[in-house]
């Protein structure tokens, strides 16, 4: 399975994050047919979050994980991408995704929390800081 997802940083620094199953992770989501990546993941981060006008970056990283369904394994390979937007825009979070919340969070907060979320999202995160 091919999912792209969102690394998206606005203009005071912040970077979105979701809550999602008890977990803090990032805006993802699996690629439709007919779609490229990087529209899916714009799109994606779009739905997860209730945003629009992002402004999208330079290819990240990609992950991958494996992940029971239906006593099937599944290989998901997920593209990241960093995003911007202009100013401090609203977001909402896609309930029907199971997402709880989604916010701007400052660095010392999302990094305090590293340690506690998926592997995946660690990678991200390193890639993030590098990049």
């Amino acid at each position: 399975m091919t999912a792209a997802g969102g690394w998206v940083e606005n203009e005071r620094g912040q970077v979105l994050w979701i809550y999602r199953l008890n977990q803090w992770d990032l805006p993802k989501g699996k690629l439709e047919e007919g779609e490229d990546i990087p529209t899916c993941a714009l799109r994606e981060v779009e739905e997860e979050c209730g945003l629009s006008g992002l402004i999208l970056g330079p290819k990240l990283t990609e992950t991958v994980h494996e992940y029971l369904l239906r006593g099937q394994t599944v290989v998901k390979t997920t593209h990241w991408y960093r995003m911007q937007v202009l100013g401090v825009p609203p977001v909402s979070p896609q309930t029907e995704e199971g997402i709880d919340w989604v916010r701007w969070v400052d660095a010392s907060e999302w990094e305090a929390h590293l340690a506690s979320t998926y592997a995946t999202i660690q990678a991200v995160a390193e890639a993030a800081r590098r990049d």
